[in-house]
């Protein structure tokens, strides 16, 4: 009974049980849910936010926060696609994809820890300059993006989507990374206390300069794969995806005052966001109250958080 107690008291665990809970009700009302083809399609569609997701969990870890990453994803599938276009080449595409990713990161971690610029404020102006600068790369126009891309976007092995193996793999990668190395040890300690963190000898301007590029990183890694999945770089892509991976994140545990989070509760809040998805496709729901419904479901996550948080304090 004790240790249900504690499984219960786990942010994880009641994220777990509403994705059943979604799950068996799509289930019992709607006859394609369970069709190997809409399972699938839940998964491509969850694997771009999930694997975004991942970076942005170890910067929020850090008492950071990425607004920049729906343009970020833009960004670097376009310049991914130009440069296929440009140079046939699908090796200089996909560096070019993510080497655009990573910069952004990069300029994001400097104004946070070189030029002391907050988190929010720093990544809302990449927001609007890597959306920008793909609108004057494009004119606006979406480019065709085929070749290893649309392997990554589309493809199947053994049947089962490129992407979800993806997801999968970098959700253990990085789940390893933050629990058995010594980096994931003091992204902890930065978002939990950067003063006592840095009294311990920890260098915190680089563990946030890590974190922000690794997010960087995988957002490029998620333009190519939503790009390669429609066969296309729009540079609209992505828009609004900041909202989702951010909801993802939330929902997974990890506190927005930093030091707390578990990159399972990620991976599993990420898919819950992917299952509320469909099922509002399923269920012939307005799409206007999926964003409705993303907004409400952050403010409860944060709400039942601080509430949590509070009755810790208390005891």
């Amino acid at each position: 009974m004790t240790r249900l107690k504690t499984l219960v008291k786990h942010r994880e665990f009641s994220v777990f049980a509403m994705l059943i809970l979604v799950a068996l009700y799509l289930s019992f009302s709607n006859d394609y849910f369970l069709s190997q083809r809409n399972l699938m399609n839940v998964g491509r569609q969850g694997s771009v936010v999930a694997i975004v997701a991942l970076g942005q969990a170890l910067v929020i870890i850090a008492r950071g926060i990425d607004l920049s990453v729906g343009s970020v994803i833009g960004l670097s599938a376009v310049c991914a696609a130009i440069v296929l276009q440009t140079t046939d080449s699908n090796i200089l595409a996909l560096a070019a994809g993510l080497g655009a990713g990573l910069s952004a990161g990069v300029l994001n971690g400097l104004m946070v820890t070189r030029f002391r610029i907050n988190p929010f404020i720093a990544t809302l102006g990449m927001l609007s300059i890597a959306r920008g600068v793909a609108l004057l790369m494009t004119g606006g126009i979406p480019v065709t993006f085929m070749g290893w891309a649309e392997v990554l976007g589309a493809g199947r092995v053994f049947d089962i989507p490129v992407s979800v193996i993806l997801m999968i793999g970098l959700a253990i990668l990085v789940h390893l990374i933050a629990t058995r190395t010594v980096t994931g040890r003091e992204i902890y300690a930065v978002g939990d206390n950067p003063k006592a963190a840095r009294l311990a000898g920890i260098d915190t301007g680089r563990i946030r300069m890590v974190v922000f590029a690794f997010c960087g990183l995988l957002a490029g890694l998620g333009g190519i794969i939503l790009a390669g999945n429609l066969a296309s770089a729009d540079p609209n892509l992505g828009m609004g995806y900041e909202l989702d991976v951010i909801a993802a994140v939330i929902l997974g545990g990890t506190a927005l005052s930093g030091g707390r989070g578990s990159i399972i509760g990620v991976f599993i809040g990420a898919m819950l966001m992917a299952l509320l998805n469909n099922a509002f496709v399923l269920l012939g729901i307005s799409a206007y109250w999926q964003v409705v419904t993303k907004g409400l479901i952050i403010i409860l996550a944060v709400g039942v958080d601080g509430l949590h948080r509070g009755d810790e304090a208390e005891d």
